[in-house]
């Protein structure tokens, strides 16, 4: 299998702080940059290294500029956090990817954002719509917490141990309950990450996130692939996500294979139209959080998985949603 390079790793300084940024390939100026946002309780590597490094996305990773940028405090070896230090918000974490652009002189992007980075993406996308190309978003939830999400995190906080609140929002309680050995080791490398202060602070930051307000009248001006898995935590704000959003440029689904759906949504944007494109598959999956993350743990890649099953994606009124090679 082609090898995923990480090739240059950056800090990126903004008004809200520092950002530190991974960049891999040579720079396509005629093309956008796909920017990727990771989810709490993760960084840019451990949730989207495996993703990247399937041959299938070879393609993509040859033509494209891919960008990952990691929430502050995040990534490998970053610094500690003081007691009292004020984490920035989503809304501020969103206002420092400008200045990501502006450093590497990108002028629009393709982001690709799971959980709070799919909320990040989805912010930016709305306060700048004009560097957006298109957007991907993995377990999106765009709402604010309600009164029972309040106080059942309120619960949370006096029941249950940081990591295990943060495994019930990458993970399905029907994931969490039978306690495989995957939901084990995320459990153990969450609660001895050297960070583990910077990851709380995060894991707040997304927890007291505004809503967005998005209604057909205040939306997103760009094409959108939402993707969410069966009985993932946020598969209900993903749907009413759908709800809201242009029918004719959104696309919804619950993919037995991401990258080839990763693919086909490239190349409907009007990029590698010359692509030679398998048929895309529906099928169950689990959480979507049981597939992208964890340095190739390839039981767990039902939806990004080896397994090429024939089918097609839910259509969409502006695509036709089946081609084959």
């Amino acid at each position: 299998r082609p090898e995923y390079c990480w090739i240059k790793e950056h800090c990126v300084e903004t008004s809200h702080g520092v950002l530190h940024v991974t960049v891999h390939g040579a720079g396509n100026v005629r093309r956008p940059a796909i920017l990727t946002f990771h989810d709490v309780g993760m960084d840019s590597k451990s949730c989207f290294s495996t993703l990247f490094k399937f041959e299938e996305m070879q393609e993509i990773v040859k033509n494209f500029t891919v960008v990952h940028v990691d929430a502050p405090g995040q990534e490998d070896g970053a610094a500690i956090y003081p007691a009292g230090y004020q984490y920035a918000t989503m809304d501020q974490i969103s206002d420092m990817l400008p200045a990501v652009l502006q450093y590497f002189n990108f002028r629009t992007i393709i982001g690709v954002g799971v959980g709070a980075g799919a909320y990040i993406l989805s912010k930016f996308t709305l306060t700048n719509p004009e560097a957006v190309e298109g957007l991907v978003l993995i377990n999106v939830d765009t709402n604010a917490r309600g009164w029972m999400d309040w106080a059942a995190q309120k619960l949370s906080n006096l029941t249950s141990s940081l990591s295990d609140q943060i495994l019930s929002h990458l993970f399905s309680q029907e994931e969490m309950s039978a306690n495989t050995e995957l939901i084990q080791t995320h459990k153990e490398r969450i609660a001895k990450a050297p960070n583990l202060i910077n990851i709380e602070l995060f894991w707040k930051s997304y927890q007291g996130r505004r809503d967005l307000n998005i209604e057909r009248n205040n939306t997103f001006k760009c094409p959108v692939m939402l993707v969410v898995g069966d009985q993932a935590p946020y598969e209900e704000a993903a749907v009413e996500c759908n709800s809201k959003l242009d029918p004719t440029t959104t696309s919804f689904l619950k993919p037995s294979k991401l990258t080839e759906a990763f693919k086909y949504f490239i190349q409907g944007m009007g990029y590698m139209a010359s692509s030679c494109m398998t048929r895309l598959s529906r099928s169950r999956t689990t959480s979507l959080s049981s597939s992208y993350s964890m340095e190739g743990s390839r039981s767990r890649s039902r939806t990004l998985s080896q397994g090429s099953q024939g089918g097609q994606l839910p259509p969409s009124p502006s695509h036709t949603m089946e081609v084959s090679c």
